[in-house]
């Protein structure tokens, strides 16, 4: 797969080929010039010349010339120059009405910085995946957003099951976290239909508009993806793990087993190991490709059996993930979540990887220390959350390298901070 670029990259072979036209047409011109131009402008010379000595006299017409040329010249670069300006601020004014020109032509910079950085794939699912990329954007455009697509819930399970095609919400929560788009698009992306009753309730705009252009492209979701990523402009490609039908299935610590993963989630009991359902499902060609090509493989955050974990059940993700030369970083959780990692420390999410996946598939586990207000800390209690306790040694004692800090941001909610995220991983990658 070729390097992922920004839509500003690539611009050495038009340079290349236009300074070459550029050439050519002088060298045209040039000899147009001397033969037909050249006699006229001489004969025109003379004439000038002639003018200008009976008009200041033999002696001061080549002092007069020199000074009058002198006058063109600065009077004929002010005025192509004020003119070249006030053309380009209408240009502007007509292609981007709402950007001055100092914006865009920073955007045309920074653009191209981001298209110089590094590869980075980014794997996981939920509001987890969507945070970080919101953080990696600012780093390099050369993202790959792997996306579990377990999710048989809401609108997502609805399109799923009515139209046969992975579920769209977590690739769309991507997709806007990637957009360069006006805020009022991604707004709409996100727009779901609360109040609405019928066949449209509880339906995002996104998912909607993601289902239809599967359909446009005779089923082609990675086309369909594109076109969105078009739609969207977004810095980085989003993938889903597999385009086949897949579930969830779990085996509880009571020796239960429970199919999907609202169903597991729900049940209210400890989770021993979860599975594919079905297991022998292919991997999207293109991820593999990306997770060999990447300097920088990251997983998580995200619920631990239900967004992380199932990407590496994939046959032979786990495998490529393990192969890579990529540096491998694991981001850890902030919150517990209820039904499904309950009371887990840092560690404990580490170990719960580690059971499920036969490979050791990272080496850096990045850990929050920072701690939310009481009051918010009260709040999340309410709903049986409570904050990831950071075992940093037990984590090191598993043979792991830790990344401590606060990454927390706290908010209406408390998440990890997307910019300190990013820029730690960053360290972490140039060290």
């Amino acid at each position: 797969m070729r390097r992922l670029l920004a839509p500003t990259a690539g611009l050495r072979k038009p340079i290349v080929r236009a300074g070459i036209g550029l050439l050519v047409l002088l060298f045209g011109l040039s000899l147009s010039f001397i033969q037909t131009a050249l006699p006229i402008i001489l004969n025109l010379g003379k004439l000038w010349n002639g003018f200008i000595e009976r008009w200041v006299g033999i002696d001061r017409a080549a002092q007069f010339n020199h000074v009058l040329g002198g006058v063109c010249l600065v009077l004929g670069f002010y005025l192509a120059f004020t003119g070249l300006r006030s053309l380009q601020r209408r240009f502007y004014q007509v292609m981007a009405p709402a950007s001055r020109s100092d914006k865009i032509v920073n955007t045309f910079v920074r653009r191209q910085q981001l298209s110089a950085g590094p590869r980075i794939v980014a794997m996981g699912g939920g509001t987890g995946l969507s945070t970080l990329l919101r953080g990696l954007k600012h780093h390099t455009s050369n993202i790959t957003a792997i996306v579990t697509v377990t999710d048989d819930g809401g609108s997502s399970g609805r399109l799923s099951r009515e139209m046969g095609i992975v579920p769209p919400g977590d690739m769309r929560n991507c997709l806007v976290a990637l957009a360069d788009a006006e805020k009022l698009m991604t707004d709409l992306f996100q727009h779901r239909f609360a109040k609405a009753k019928g066949s449209l309730a509880g339906h995002s705009i996104g998912n909607l508009l993601i289902a239809g252009l599967v359909e446009q492209a005779d089923g082609d979701l990675d086309r369909a993806l594109a076109m969105a990523s078009e739609v969207l402009n977004i810095r980085g490609r989003v993938l889903p793990s597999t385009t086949q039908t897949v579930r969830l299935r779990a085996l509880m610590d009571d020796g239960s087993e429970v199919c999907g993963e609202t169903t597991i989630v729900a049940a209210g009991k400890r989770i021993r190991r979860i599975y594919l359902d079905p297991m022998d499902v292919a991997p999207f060609p293109d991820a593999s490709t990306a997770i060999e090509e990447a300097d920088m493989i990251i997983i998580g955050p995200g619920s631990v059996f239900t967004s992380v974990i199932p990407n590496l059940l994939i046959p032979g993700m786990a495998d490529a993930v393990h192969n890579a030369k990529a540096v491998k970083a694991y981001v850890c959780n902030v919150m517990t979540q209820p039904g499904e990692s309950d009371s887990f420390t840092a560690a404990e999410h580490v170990t719960a990887i580690q059971a499920n996946v036969d490979r050791r598939i990272f080496d850096h586990v990045l850990v929050n220390t920072g701690r939310p207000t009481q009051g918010t800390v009260d709040k999340y209690r309410n709903s049986d959350q409570y904050v990831v306790e950071a075992d940093v040694e037990r984590i090191r004692a598993l043979g792991f390298r830790v990344v401590s800090g606060n990454f927390m941001n706290e908010m209406d909610y408390v998440r990890h901070d997307p910019l300190k995220v990013a820029a730690r991983l960053m360290d972490v990658l140039n060290a």
